[in-house]
């Protein structure tokens, strides 16, 4: 006769609260930016003057900026402009960067000369990048993707780097090579399947590094060239009026707030989930 092992039911964790929070707060900002490429309030860029400074619910639902533009519809279209850079900045660096480490992680010739370019690379800050940049190229869109992606380089190349290297200490790839399984074919069947989950996170967690960044290269002037809206901007032009007009700077304040506080959440929440210890356990 078999025993009948009870075992606890798992209940809902914090890192499941977190993950939660940390996807809705995510999908409302993805799906505003994408909304507003088909429908905003107003013309973001419609100006009147005689309706400069409103507050909130006195002419739209957030007021209007110095120039009279609706700032709900300012809003709207910013995210839509800061997730663009973002996620091509991001992306920009996720593919060379996950290159780089899993080249240096099958080979150690290539390694050491990775890790020294990762050393100059973390020495030029996105801000100092875009300045340099902006004085060759002038401020835009490509100034502030490469400023930014080419600082992500090399946090993915060390993320899977140190990654790749402990799948390529395990049992099975030994096998693979004894099975004559080539270091590429290898790379492309076992390590990036395997490392998939943290380069996810990953992306995650630098998607609100790089909204961050994008809105102090904004307020800088080396963002998206006026009129397009943008959170940084618009925080710089609010600093005139924020005795008189607070909100200015509150709305694109607490959407960068927001932003960067659901993408984090939402990359512990992924870590956590993504965990092998936990998945063992649960």
């Amino acid at each position: 006769m078999r025993a009948l092992v009870l075992r606890p039911r798992r209940g809902f964790r914090l890192d499941d609260a977190t993950l939660l929070v940390g996807a809705v707060l995510t999908a409302l900002l993805v799906g505003v930016a994408l909304l507003s490429l088909v429908w905003t309030p107003e013309d973001p860029a419609r100006m009147r003057i005689l309706q400069k400074l409103r507050g909130p619910l006195v002419s739209g639902l957030l007021g209007t900026d110095h120039l009279g533009r609706d700032l709900a519809s300012m809003l709207m279209r910013g995210a839509f402009n800061s997730l663009t850079i973002a996620f091509a900045a991001v992306g920009l660096g996720a593919v060379l960067g996950t290159l780089a480490g899993v080249a240096a992680a099958a080979g150690p010739r290539f390694d050491a000369v990775l890790m020294r370019v990762c050393d100059a690379l973390f020495a030029l800050p996105p801000i100092l990048s875009a300045i340099m940049l902006g004085a060759l190229l002038g401020p835009g869109a490509p100034t502030a993707i490469i400023a930014i992606g080419v600082f992500m380089i090399p946090v993915f190349a060390r993320v899977t780097r140190g990654a790749a290297m402990q799948i390529w200490a395990r049992e099975y790839i030994m096998a693979a090579r004894m099975a004559g399984k080539g270091t590429v074919r290898i790379t492309l069947e076992h390590v990036l399947p395997n490392i998939a989950g943290q380069i996810i996170v990953q992306v995650t967690i630098q998607l609100a590094m790089a909204i961050l960044t994008e809105a102090g290269l904004s307020f800088l002037g080396l963002g998206l060239p006026p009129p397009a809206p943008t959170w940084g901007r618009m925080l710089a032009e609010s600093q005139t009026y924020l005795t008189q007009a607070p909100h200015l700077a509150l709305a694109p304040g607490l959407a960068i707030a927001a932003a960067v506080l659901g993408l984090n959440l939402l990359g512990d929440g992924l870590a956590a989930r993504l965990d092998p210890r936990r998945r063992q356990a649960s």
